[in-house]
């Protein structure tokens, strides 16, 4: 292959980048890999919006005391001068940015990175279209005022094109024109936009996806006088390497249910067990968008008007979730949670009903029997709150967890073969490097760190498994004596 991808550090310094979602789970991983291993960056401008009264800067001072920043904190720890914060919100007209701070964007800046997005799969149509389609509209024409503009990043999803079964790495037309969609959300009430929302989003499971797919017909729109590049993620997941492996700041996918399964909260989930899950690491990720920015910026609009690259791991690690969920399970015996609510053991149902009944019989009431005793001692009870959201979440994820989808990669695999052996430990990624086990393994000791906040001593949480194990046992043994001598006792009554 006649290509080469060599001095990606060099090609970023002295270069103004502006980012959006910089303080989601992405931004945060993608902001430290730019600090750390292209220091030499102009300025890194954020789009920052004030969240329920804190500041900006105090958002932003925050972020920098989380574990994932320690390594650079330790290495280089003046590079945060140059990250700038811009107050603004991607969900309001022109990004609600100040004019003054919008004309330094125009003058300085020459790489836009477009991460922001709302992945709430029950948002409205209304709130999503504007914070997922109208934001990158805003961000083209932001992008037209500036000379200096040498590439332009789109963050999507691969989901985004769930209404197809082979996703290729090219564009996709929507049947629904973006500037209707916006014109809409902007003019029409809220009430009759609800109610007309399953009739326009069509086929696709939810507002998220629908409002992403409209997002990549934007951004080809404006890629005929814009350097643009889209990079479609499949579902990301923690780090398992850089900064260090294990770091996660949500519940979401995979790791809500190893966490979930480990505790012993979920006890049945609504799948399909030979679904294939196509799970990115997060660091790997960011690696790849880095290294589509640097490949766009060696093309010329002419030569492609929108470069695209499914950021997958199809026919590289493919995981179902049978396998997944077996897996973390078996793993929770080598370095089990502390503290479980009950013995660590999940099923996988394919089938509502069945689902329906043991969610009822195995996670609702004994939660309800749980909340209440919490009542009578005086403390808060939790329980049913959380099996309510596990609940819906499991309902919003069935379109998901019962289809499979590939993400054809080629592209995105042809970069890793093009980076130069110099920039191979910075910038390329070996997704064969870690086994399907030890992924796992990595991500329940790094939720098990940083999402339970957890003190990793594996003979104390062993033990503690093993007492519950006996209890399961004890409670399990006179659930099935109970159960047979209402079977007898009903038996000996008919005859």
């Amino acid at each position: 292959m006649n290509c080469e991808i060599k001095n990606v550090a060099k090609f970023f310094a002295g270069r103004s980048i502006f980012m959006t979602g910089g303080t989601g789970f992405v931004g945060k991983v993608f902001v430290e890999k730019l600090l750390r291993s292209c220091p030499e960056i102009d300025k890194l401008y954020l789009l920052i919006r004030e969240k329920k009264g804190v500041p900006v800067e105090e958002r932003l001072k925050n972020m920098f005391s989380l574990p994932l920043y320690d390594k650079l904190n330790e290495m280089n720890p003046s590079v945060y001068k140059k990250v700038i914060p811009i107050n603004g919100d991607t969900a309001e007209k022109d990004l609600g940015m100040d004019p003054t701070d919008r004309q330094i964007i125009i003058d300085n800046v020459s790489i836009i990175i477009h991460n922001a997005a709302n992945v709430r799969f029950d948002d409205s149509l209304k709130h999503a279209i504007l914070n997922n389609t109208r934001s990158i509209r805003d961000i083209c024409i932001l992008g037209e005022s500036m000379k200096k503009l040498a590439v332009l990043l789109h963050i999507s999803s691969t989901y985004a094109h769930c209404d197809i079964p082979v996703v290729n790495e090219i564009p996709y037309k929507s049947k629904i024109d973006w500037r209707d969609a916006i014109k809409i959300a902007e003019n029409v009430d809220d009430y009759l936009l609800k109610i007309l929302t399953s009739k326009y989003i069509g086929t696709f499971p939810n507002t998220y996806i629908f409002t992403k797919k409209l997002a990549e017909d934007v951004v080809n729109y404006y890629s005929d006088r814009l350097p643009c590049v889209i990079c479609r993620p499949s579902i990301i997941t923690n780090t398992v390497t850089e900064p260090f492996p294990g770091w996660i700041d949500n519940f979401n996918g995979p790791i809500g249910l190893m966490v979930g399964g480990g505790k012993g909260i979920v006890r049945t989930t609504y799948s399909n067990p030979n679904k294939i899950m196509d799970y990115m690491p997060v660091d790997y990720a960011v690696k790849m968008f880095i290294l589509a920015i640097y490949t766009r910026a060696q093309k010329t609009i002419e030569q492609h008007p929108t470069m695209i690259y499914n950021v997958s791991t199809y026919n590289v690690k493919r995981i179902t979730l049978g396998y997944m969920v077996s897996a973390s399970l078996r793993l929770n015996h080598v370095n089990p949670v502390s503290n479980p609510l009950w013995y660590p053991d999940a099923s996988i149902i394919p089938y509502f009903f069945l689902f329906y009944i043991y969610f009822t019989v195995f996670q609702l009431i004994p939660s309800v029997v749980v909340d209440q005793i919490l009542k009578l001692t005086g403390r808060k009870p939790i329980l049913v709150k959380i099996q309510r959201k596990i609940y819906i979440s499991s309902v919003f994820l069935f379109y998901f967890t019962h289809n499979s989808w590939d993400f054809v990669n080629n592209k995105s695999l042809q970069l890793l073969d093009c980076v130069s052996d110099e920039d191979k430990a910075d910038f390329s990624v070996n997704p064969h490097l870690t086994s399907k086990e030890d992924a796992i393994l990595c991500a329940i000791i790094g939720s098990k760190k940083y999402l339970l906040k957890e003190e990793i001593d594996v003979e104390k949480n062993k033990r503690g498994l093993r007492r519950m194990w006996y209890y399961h046992i004890t409670v399990k043994t006179l659930w099935y004596i109970l159960f047979l001598w209402f079977f007898l006792h009903t038996f000996m009554k008919w005859i």
